[in-house]
Parts: structure tokens; C-alpha cells; sequence
């Protein structure tokens, strides 16, 4: 749920007041929406994942579910490796700590849920 909330800082981090001009309305707009739809997605998987744990292990559906959520995440591990530049983060302390931090999340993320899938 917390990766969702940050999502709301986004705009002002990236500066996207500035960055977003050159692009035309639609193309600024679907960047909102688009990021919107993303940290919605993430929050309401991580209130699913705390209002329903048992039954996301136990059931069929649940583990449906799961498989799912390890899809996500396991092709947004690939993601971080093959749609992000690695000059965007190389030698560069904070931006390569992050790259880092949430590679691990991301396959921490994939790993769990596969293996609720597989049991």
C-alpha cells in the first residue's frame, strides 16, 4: 500500500510541471491517468493482500489470484532491467541504491506470490 501512496509525490519529484510541457495534452494527461491507474492498482493489491492473506493461501481463487499478482511483479522486475536505461542509475549513489533496493523488492514481490501460487 505504501508504494501505491508514493506515487502521489511523483509529479513534484520528477517535476513533471516543467518536464511534461513539450508533450501535448492527451500525451500529459494519459502520464497522470496512467500513473493514477498504477499506484491504485498497487494500493488496492496491497489492502487485498491485508484484509484477505488467508484466503489468497487457502483457496483456489486465492491462489489465482496470486499467480497473477507474481506475473505483475515478476515482469516488473524484468522491466527494471530492460525497459529503464542503466544511465538513468550508473554511478550515481542514491539512484543506483533505489535500483537496487527495488530490484530486490520486485523479485521478493514475484517469489512470494509464485510460491503461494505453487503450493
Amino acid at each position: 500500500m505504501a508504494l501505491g501512496l508514493i506515487h502521489i509525490f511523483f509529479p513534484k519529484y520528477f517535476n513533471w510541471d516543467k518536464e511534461l510541457k513539450s508533450l501535448s495534452l492527451i500525451n500529459r494527461q494519459m502520464m497522470t491517468v496512467h500513473t493514477f491507474f498504477i499506484a491504485f492498482t498497487v494500493f488496492l493489491m496491497g489492502l487485498l493482500c491485508l484484509t484477505s492473506a488467508k484466503e489468497l493461501v487457502e483457496t483456489v481463487l486465492g491462489k489465482k489470484i496470486a499467480l497473477g499478482f507474481g506475473i505483475f511483479w515478476i515482469v516488473r522486475l524484468f522491466i527494471q532491467f530492460f525497459g529503464y536505461s542503466a544511465e538513468l542509475w550508473k554511478g550515481k549513489t542514491f539512484e543506483t541504491s533505489m535500483h537496487v533496493l527495488f530490484s530486490i523488492l520486485w523479485a521478493y514481490l514475484s517469489f512470494v506470490f509464485l510460491t503461494i501460487w505453487w503450493s
